[in-house]
């Protein structure tokens, strides 16, 4: 009986997988075009800056040695927070195409 049961949540599992496959697919190719070398671009240069900006912001609170203030700190968290926010969404791009939720052109 183990064994069946095994077999009926592998299946299972099987079926939420497409389920998840067909509406990823058929939502997200609703919501954005498919994907090009030239379209993702704009994206991966954007993350790219960004992280620019957050390190040449680290560097700037670390220059001279003191202890930063507040506002130096808020303005590098602030950076960050736009980085990695940016970097996610890139990470979920590429899941996405990873897992053929996109279509891809060209």
């Amino acid at each position: 009986m183990p064994q069946d049961d095994d077999a009926r949540r592998q299946h299972f599992l099987k079926e939420i997988e497409q389920l998840v496959q067909v509406t990823n697919r058929e939502i997200l190719n609703q919501r954005i075009p498919p994907i090009t070398r030239e379209n993702i671009l704009p994206l991966v240069v954007s993350v790219a800056r960004l992280r620019g900006n957050y390190l040449a912001e680290a560097f700037r609170v670390a220059d001279g040695g003191e202890a930063p203030a507040l506002t130096e700190i808020q303005a590098l968290k602030t950076h960050r927070e736009t980085y990695e926010e940016a970097k996610t969404a890139f990470e979920a791009l590429i899941h996405a195409i990873e897992r053929g939720y996109v279509d891809l052109d060209g």
